[in-house]
């Protein structure tokens, strides 16, 4: 098995549903990367006309220590640094946006939801991905979370989209693995003596896991939902 889909089964199932809806776009395609960060995805846009956008006021671990962090983050190859709901760039002048894990650094989401729409022409595609559930991290831009399938077909059929896609990343029982495999490290790095418990506690959850075999609720929660929208031509 994939080390990544072993360490961390939320990305893993992200990067591939991505990687197949970028590859599938048309060769020649003006893409807006919306709050690209370090460009993870540009990979998948070879065949594109890439253009990415981040508001590059993120800078890593020092300026809040709390939550998930990172020990640093570049930015320095974005393209249009701008407020992701006010990028100067032309009403309907892309092809598709993507915007990957960004919505819940947002402090209106549904701000950026309007200039997408704005800057998407007739039939533009609209990528989307952001967490239902996840920790906090990248604080202090870290606003909200909880975008469920009901969220997204409110509010882009709001906005003129048709959704061709929506798919949800794990489910409730995914999410609660990720979450038991987690504690040992956190409690660890917390200092608190009983960490070892934490990892045979993991283990004992691995093993319960793998005997239930594949029954899924994704009704209760699951990572995020992967949501495919095309913009209306009327």
């Amino acid at each position: 098995m994939n080390l990544l889909k072993r360490l961390n089964i939320n990305e893993y199932n992200r990067q591939q549903w991505l990687a197949r809806v970028l590859t599938e776009l048309p060769d020649g395609y003006r893409i807006l990367d919306a709050g690209a960060g370090e460009l993870k995805n540009r990979v998948y846009c070879n065949h594109l006309n890439y253009v990415s956008q981040d508001f590059c006021e993120f800078q890593g671990r020092g300026e809040c220590n709390e939550g998930l962090q990172f020990n640093g983050w570049d930015t320095s190859r974005i393209d249009i640094v701008s407020d992701i709901s006010d990028i100067p760039e032309p009403d309907a002048s892309f092809d598709a946006i993507l915007c990957s894990e960004v919505l819940e650094h947002i402090p209106e989401p549904t701000h950026a939801l309007d200039e997408f729409a704005r800057l998407l022409k007739p039939g533009g595609v609209l990528i989307l991905t952001a967490p239902f559930s996840s920790n906090v991290h990248m604080s202090p831009y870290y606003f909200c979370t909880g975008f469920s399938k009901y969220w997204y077909e409110y509010h882009l059929v709001q906005r003129n989209f048709n959704i061709t896609e929506l798919v949800a990343n794990g489910d409730w029982y995914t999410l609660l693995r990720q979450e038991i495999m987690r504690l040992g490290g956190v409690d660890r790095q917390g200092g608190i003596w009983v960490w070892p418990i934490g990892y045979a506690y993991a283990l004992l959850g691995l093993l319960y896991f793998g005997l239930r075999g594949k029954y899924l609720r994704e009704d209760i929660a699951c990572f995020g939902w992967h949501v495919l929208a095309v913009k209306r031509t009327v």
